[in-house]
């Protein structure tokens, strides 16, 4: 049901009638919350750092994740010490809790775990002020909010929306209608507006993921171009928002793709990813972090890196410096 409702969304079909009043419903519901927050300013929680959203206003993956890891990155190199809070969607801890060397997949989610691993601090917790001030006190002194635009609690100084450029907002319904999660009007009140691979609207900001190569989970030290695996079929494995992305890569790269699609954030086991006829298996980075625990010699994660303009950066860094507290 949920894969043909999604599908419905992109592909110009009406949704179903029973999604109308539901999003109707999912409207004011999100409005008040927009409207109270907007009302009063002393309901959200201001931390003694400044704040950077990154989140989008549809559901499924947008390239949120190597945004992060990049723009982190980027805040690094202008002389800050990021860190970045999650909610920790689909692990088990609440938190809050600063991740450390033994954090997993199941306990902290998956992309938390991805993020921590590229060299940033990562805190988790549902309530997302408590866990920021865990970075803090570890010397942190801008936070980045993973997936925040819509946890008002916790106040902002700079917001950026990443938007999947080749699917845009589908219908531009809200759910269950369609992918919104807040209105289009939303993005009037976005400080920047990534693109993720598509054609640019107005200022949006372009972002492309670059991956060429692919590393042997067994052995890390195995690092092969992507041109090696072109001389069979093999399988891709994907568990993330839009899994379709993930396959064109590779087939654009000339690799003959059988591709197994999943939920995203799904919890993988070893038997999802058995297949009999021992051709390499290729997954994304954020499904290799849940996978590492039983990993067999012919599976391969496949990095990606988001790239963009050293202006944007210098941009969110300028903006960071304004909001700078004392």
């Amino acid at each position: 049901m949920a894969d043909a409702l999604q599908r419905r969304w992109y592909d110009g079909r009406q949704p179903p009638l029973w999604t109308l009043p539901l999003e109707a419903l999912y409207r004011r519901t999100v409005t008040r919350k927009e409207e109270r927050f907007r009302r009063d300013p002393s309901l959200a929680v201001r931390l003694a750092v400044p704040v950077v959203v990154v989140g989008n206003i549809t559901i499924g993956g947008t390239g949120k994740t190597p945004l992060i890891i990049a723009l982190a990155r980027a805040l690094v190199e202008r002389g800050y010490r990021p860190g970045v809070v999650s909610r920790g969607y689909g692990g088990s801890e609440r938190g809050p809790a600063l991740l450390d060397a033994q954090s997993s997949a199941a306990t902290v989610g998956d992309e938390p775990c991805l993020i921590f691993q590229s060299g940033v601090p990562v805190a988790i917790g549902r309530q997302r002020p408590e866990a920021a001030r865990l970075l803090i006190n570890e010397g942190c002194d801008v936070v980045l909010a993973d997936d925040g635009l819509q946890h008002y609690r916790l106040a902002r100084d700079v917001e950026i929306c990443v938007i999947d450029g080749e699917r845009r907002f589908g219908n531009a319904r809200l759910l269950p209608a369609g992918p919104l999660r807040e209105p289009l009007s939303r993005l009037d009140r976005v400080d920047f507006i990534v693109n993720n691979g598509g054609r640019l609207v107005d200022d949006e900001i372009p972002m492309t993921l670059r991956g060429g190569f692919a590393i042997n989970m067994a052995d890390p030290e195995q690092v092969l171009p992507l041109s090696d695996f072109t001389e069979r079929p093999v399988h891709a494995v994907a568990g993330i928002g839009n899994p379709g992305r993930f396959f064109r890569s590779l087939r654009d790269q000339g690799v003959d793709v059988r591709d197994h699609a999943f939920a995203d954030h799904h919890a993988f086991s070893a038997s999802d990813l058995t297949f009999d006829d021992g051709c390499p298996v290729l997954m994304t980075d954020k499904d290799a972090v849940k996978c590492r625990a039983f990993a067999r010699p012919h599976w391969w994660r496949v990095p990606v890196q988001a790239v963009l303009d050293e202006a944007f950066f210098d941009a969110v860094a300028s903006r960071v410096a304004g909001a700078r507290r004392g």
